[in-house]
């Protein structure tokens, strides 16, 4: 995929010929302790994402710390690349805010001569071209270490100068859209968090023990892999029961789900569709007597998390126990209030989804221009 103005032959090189530097820092002796609250940014590999940089946790180093390491004082618009661990890959430019800054041994300088345009090089590490390449380092799929000779060594093709600086203006107008609405995203949370502190916390009605409301059922344990990253706890293959085990669904829909155990221990979530449910949750269907309505206890279950997330027990993996769960106590309203907070609470959800979204579209449509732009 290439810009109607631009026809000519890209030419293939390495980066070692067309860099300047390649090279890392070290982390001062002593570590954090030597660490200041400001002074010369000092960067280590958290602070190098996906094509941007994350300083809300930038360290920083003294004078005579900087200048022990003078030879890895960053310029606007070195490319960092991290080397080590489970971040190998991660690819960003350096900007005003740390330049003049250093870097730790996890973390490599790229300069590139006049005909590598930094922000191209950057986008193609990113792209699937250069993440192959970083790959075919790793002994047996370990993203274990990169070495300076192995950067060098990766091969790239280029276009003229032009050409990579459309390129990379294009995918920059991407990632400002991006950035700007995960701010958005964050905004929208912490506003939701606001209200529902004010409509809970001044709620008005008879106040009721969770276990008084709902049936609690504890889901069926087959193995771990109902786990997810993603917080979808309970549901295996996209909610449908794993072959041999069960002939359809075990939980039906209209049901509140709470995390048992595991890394999402107390994450509370309404299921709008029936779904198979593993061990590592709580489903909560109310009771016939309550007069209480599913989504607006899922919302108040929601603001009640951190005091569900405070019930876990043990180390490691933690878990929390059905009888706990009495301790979580609900003010019921009017179902007539309920109603009315319900449709609140639940558009100012939709909201905040729709806009999750349209930023993972945006993020797909940046991966499709990094693996069809370069080659």
């Amino acid at each position: 995929m290439r810009f109607p103005e631009f026809t000519g032959e890209w030419k293939k090189s390495t980066i070692g010929s067309l860099s300047t530097k390649v090279g890392s820092g070290v982390t001062p002796r002593g570590g954090e302790t030597v660490y200041k609250s400001e002074g010369h940014s000092f960067v280590r590999s958290q602070n190098v994402g996906w094509g941007h940089l994350q300083l809300d946790d930038i360290a920083f180093i003294d004078k005579e710390t900087h200048l022990r390491q003078k030879n890895t004082e960053l310029q606007l618009d070195d490319v960092l690349l991290n080397i080590t661990g489970a971040s190998i890959g991660r690819s960003a430019l350096v900007n005003k805010q740390i330049a003049g800054g250093n870097v730790n041994q996890h973390v490599c300088i790229i300069r590139t001569k006049d005909n590598l345009v930094p922000a191209f090089l950057c986008n193609f590490l990113l792209s699937n071209h250069g993440q192959k390449q970083i790959d075919s380092f790793q002994a047996g799929g370990n993203r274990q270490g990169l070495n300076f000779e192995q950067i060098r060594s990766i091969k790239i093709t280029i276009p003229s100068t032009k050409e990579q600086t459309k390129i990379a203006t294009l995918l920059h107008l991407i990632d400002e859209r991006i950035a700007t609405q995960n701010k958005i995203i964050e905004d929208l949370k912490k506003l939701k968090s606001a209200i529902y502190q004010e409509i809970f916390s001044n709620l008005q009605g008879e106040e009721c023990s969770l276990l008084d409301l709902a049936e609690i059922i504890k889901g069926q344990q087959i193995n771990g892999s109902e786990l997810s990253d993603s917080g979808k706890y309970y549901v295996m293959n996209g909610g449908i029961a794993p072959s041999g085990y069960y002939d359809s669904y075990n939980t039906e829909a209209d049901t509140i789900s709470i995390s048992e155990g595991g890394n999402s221990c107390g994450y509370v979530q309404y299921n709008s569709s029936e779904f198979w449910s593993g061990g590592h949750c709580y489903t909560l269907r109310i009771k016939p007597t309550s007069s209480i309505a599913t989504h607006f206890l899922f919302h108040y279950l929601k603001w009640k998390e951190p005091d569900i997330m405070a019930l876990r027990i043990g180390s490691g993996l933690p878990n929390i126990q059905k009888k706990d769960l009495s301790k979580i106590s609900i003010i019921v309203p009017t179902l007539d209030k309920q109603l009315q907070l319900t449709v609140l609470l639940s558009a100012f959800k939709k909201k905040i989804e729709n806009e999750e979204m349209y930023v993972a579209n945006l993020d797909k449509q940046k991966q499709y221009l990094l693996q069809q732009m370069f080659i």
